[in-house]
This record gives structure tokens, C-alpha cells and sequence, in this order.
């Protein structure tokens, strides 16, 4: 197994880092990304996090390759905001149309480059979708057309079954939305695309804990680990 740090949009103001992590044998591709919005910070932790095991040797993958992005939009972390434009809705939005934004078009050409078959895009959000189901904190978010949907099931399942209070647990949520990374993912490359989502004001290492084990349900799933 190899790890590699890169960097997405070398030489301009959106440079950051991104990991390669390839198990030397054949199968599917897996990309993780987070941070694109920059007052979500958890969901980034979690997937430097992750990196940083695959680097330490302390995760290995079985088959295939995995993608993560841990920290998409540097400038707008930098300012504790969502993103000015909101950059998860500059992406591509159907057959021949391209991303809007300098740091979207970057990651995008990331994302034809690696093709993968499956795509996790980590954030948070206000408000707990067990007690308003208008709120999209703790929830799986993907389109009622994904084919990721009985393994999200299965993974909520098996994550709310830790959780000792009912009003933490997570929810599926079927929404369609165009210009963001989940859609564009799914639409234009048939990705089994999902949008993670922990709730703000639950405290920060648990929302950590969340992200990262989910994220490793889903590496299961798909055989990488």
C-alpha cells in the first residue's frame, strides 16, 4: 500500500492538500471529500483523521484506491465561514456543463481523473433531523435515485445503535439539489454518492467520532477495508 500527499489547485489561492492512497490491487475507487463549506469543522477533522491513519499504517486498504480532499475551501476555513459564493453550488450541473468556480472546476478535474465509483462529501449542519424533519443534522443525504441506498440504511442502523440518546441518531434524507459536489458526482459519473451530516451543536468530538465511523462503514462496504 502507498500513501501520497498531494496538492489540488498547486500555485493558486486554493491550494490544498489531498492523499492518494492506493492498496496496489485492483478495485473500486473511493473519494472522500470535506471542508467545502468552512464553518463545518468536524467533518474535516475527521477525514484528516482518517488520512492520517492510512499514513501511520494504522488502516490499510484491501482492494483498490481511496481519494480524500480533508479540507476543500482553505479561504473560506480561514474566515469561520460557509463560502462566498457557496462553492456546493458550482458544480457541474449536467452533461457539458462545467464547475463555476476556479476551486470547484480544480476538484472536478480531480474527480475525472480518479472516476470513483464511490463518493462521501463530509459537512455539518444546524439542527437535529430526529426532532424537525426540515433539519439535516445527523442524516445521510443522497438523491432517491442512488444506488448507495440500502448500504446507508444498514449504516444508520448499525451507528444509531451506539447512540444512547434517541434525538442524536441519524436519518436518511432523499434530496435533490444541482451545482453540488453530491449530485454532480452522481449524475455525470453514475457514483454511489452520499452527503454526511453531523449536527453543530452536538459536542465536537463526538461529531468527530461520527464522521469517522461512518466513514468507515462505508469503507467496509465497499470491500476497501
Amino acid at each position: 500500500m502507498s500513501v501520497e500527499k498531494h496538492t489540488l489547485a498547486a500555485g493558486t489561492p486554493y491550494a490544498t492538500a489531498y492523499y492518494v492512497i492506493n492498496s496496489g490491487t485492483p478495485g473500486p475507487v473511493f473519494m472522500i471529500i470535506s471542508g467545502v463549506h468552512g464553518n463545518e469543522p468536524a467533518s474535516s477533522r475527521a477525514a484528516q483523521g482518517i488520512a492520517s491513519r492510512f499514513s501511520r499504517g494504522d488502516m490499510r486498504l484491501r482492494q483498490g484506491k481511496l481519494i480524500i480532499v480533508p479540507l476543500v475551501n482553505q479561504t473560506a476555513r480561514r474566515k469561520g465561514i460557509r463560502g462566498q459564493p457557496d462553492l456546493n453550488r458550482t458544480f457541474p450541473r449536467g452533461p457539458g456543463s462545467s464547475a463555476r468556480h476556479p476551486l470547484s472546476a480544480a476538484l472536478w478535474q480531480l474527480v475525472l481523473r480518479y472516476r470513483p465509483s464511490w463518493v462521501l462529501d463530509l459537512h455539518e449542519a444546524n439542527g437535529l433531523s430526529q426532532l424537525n424533519p426540515q433539519r439535516v443534522g445527523q442524516s445521510l443525504i443522497m438523491s432517491p435515485a442512488s444506488r448507495a441506498g440500502g448500504v446507508a440504511k444498514q449504516i444508520i442502523r448499525r451507528t444509531n445503535l451506539s447512540i444512547s440518546n434517541q434525538a442524536y441518531h441519524f436519518n436518511l434524507r432523499h434530496r435533490e439539489r444541482a451545482g453540488t459536489f453530491r449530485m454532480a458526482c452522481q449524475r455525470l459519473l453514475g457514483a454511489r454518492a452520499v452527503t454526511v451530516e453531523t449536527c453543530w451543536s452536538l459536542d465536537y468530538s463526538f461529531r468527530i467520532q461520527m464522521q469517522s465511523e461512518i466513514v468507515r462503514q462505508f469503507l467496509r462496504a465497499a470491500g476497501l477495508i
